[in-house]
């Protein structure tokens, strides 16, 4: 073996597990902690063991550990993308690269992406160079209102991409809910009602539920599945645009007090966002749905989640149907222009920290998970981006990226190819050989 591909061996092995956590200060920052409140000046961050142990001004630095300077630049946690598909999808149209949803599959809602998740997909790395460090990862559903059960990823260097299984369910509602169940929103409430039915029976007694094989209307894996959604200890994310969609929903989970939905697009939401601030259902939103798309969108708005957050609801921003297996990282740009639509007159946006923590904290905290990610506060995952400048300005880049309190590489298939076509001499190998 050459010394070359020695090398190149071994940074791949380097790779296939995560590396060691490090101690480390980030000091002097323009620091942002992610969770509503404005940027400070003069701020240090404390990484230890790949959590944050403080953050703010006036932070002091630990003897001995790797100090980094930042200049001024800002500091922020890692973008926590609220709706992505990312590394279970590579070419939409390539069946093979594609384990969003299975069509003839006999089982709905007991698909677990997590063991289809790619580390190595494309797109992590080049999400990863943009600041994006976790993603909501949801499946895609094909014959059944339930899709199966989402996870939360990190974008790590590394093989180990999957940070938490399981942790939600998700469900088509709507005009697609409609349409899985059979051509109608009333025999898509009749599946809903019905599978709840069975689930109870299921609780009841396990070990006398039939599974009634490939036709039938609930599997048994599919009724374990759901167990926790109907007990409450998994959230139910839920894709539903039209207003009278959502207040069908509202009405079920009066009826069900114990199911955490959490609401996904809800384009139509503004025109209904008491009642959803007073059921206390969370919104991964699509930021800026402005034209109606289809008829369950008929009352788009631009000032959807600026109008949402201002009547109490909590607000995530999501790329639903936005090239959602690949592009998280214009979720940095859906925020600035919320930000923008303050200055816009008759519209609603959102302040500069509210409308970062709708790309950072309030994903995490819509699925339950605020206490471990999307923020620097103390105890989170230490995941932190340090940028040139302004994150939420289109012109701004990456300088560095921890994830876990691990420093990540920030090359990617696009920077190679770009160095590749910037300097096209020929090297040991010929070009085909060469990554």
């Amino acid at each position: 073996m050459t010394k070359k591909l020695l090398l190149g061996a071994t940074a791949a092995l380097a790779f296939a597990f995560p590396a060691a956590a490090q101690t480390v200060a980030i000091t002097n920052a323009k620091l942002v902690v992610g969770d509503g409140g404005q940027p400070v000046e003069g701020g240090t961050v404390v990484i230890r063991d790949g959590k944050v142990v403080a953050a703010g001004p006036g932070v002091a630095v630990p003897a001995g550990v790797r100090v980094i300077d930042a200049g001024g630049k800002w500091v922020s946690p890692g973008i926590f993308a609220g709706f992505t598909r990312m590394g279970i999808v590579e070419v939409d149209g390539v069946d093979e690269t594609n384990d969003s949803g299975a069509s003839s599959a006999p089982f709905h809602a007991a698909i677990d992406v997590a063991p289809a998740v790619n580390p190595k997909s494309s797109p992590i790395a080049i999400n990863r160079a943009e600041g994006i460090t976790r993603a909501v990862v949801a499946p895609d559903n094909r014959g059944s209102i339930f899709a199966g059960q989402g996870a939360i990823i990190d974008l790590g260097a590394d093989m180990d991409a999957v940070s938490k299984p399981r942790a939600f369910q998700y469900m088509e509602w709507g005009e697609n809910g409609a349409r899985a169940a059979g051509g109608s929103r009333a025999a898509a409430y009749a599946t809903l009602k019905n599978t709840l039915f069975e689930v109870r029976d299921y609780i009841r007694a396990p070990g006398s539920y039939t599974d009634r094989g490939k036709d039938a209307f609930l599997t048994r894996a599919d009724a374990e599945a759901l167990v926790p959604v109907v007990q409450g200890h998994m959230p139910l994310l839920v894709h539903v645009e039209r207003a009278s969609d959502i207040l069908v929903l509202l009405q079920l989970k009066k009826e069900m007090p114990g199911l955490k939905m959490v609401f996904v697009g809800a384009t139509e939401g503004w025109t209904v966002a008491p009642q959803i601030a007073a059921a206390g259902v969370p919104v991964i939103a699509t930021a800026l749905a402005d034209l109606p798309e289809s008829f369950e969108q008929l009352a788009a708005s631009q000032s959807n989640v600026g109008r949402m957050t201002a009547a109490g609801v909590l607000v995530a921003v999501g790329t639903l149907n936005q090239d959602e297996a690949r592009q998280a990282r214009w979720e940095k740009q859906y925020a600035g222009n919320l930000v923008a639509l303050t200055r816009v007159p008759g519209a609603t946006g959102l302040d500069w920290g509210a409308a970062f923590a709708a790309i950072s904290s309030k994903p995490a905290e819509a699925l339950g998970l605020g206490a471990e990610f999307g923020s620097l506060k103390p105890g989170r995952r230490g995941d932190v981006v340090i940028w040139d400048g302004d994150p939420l300005e289109i012109g701004t880049s990456v300088v560095s990226v921890f994830i876990d309190g691990v420093e990540q590489p920030l090359d990617s298939r696009w920077t190679r190819l770009k160095q590749r076509y910037l300097d096209p001499k020929e090297g040991a190998l010929p070009k085909a050989y060469q990554r």
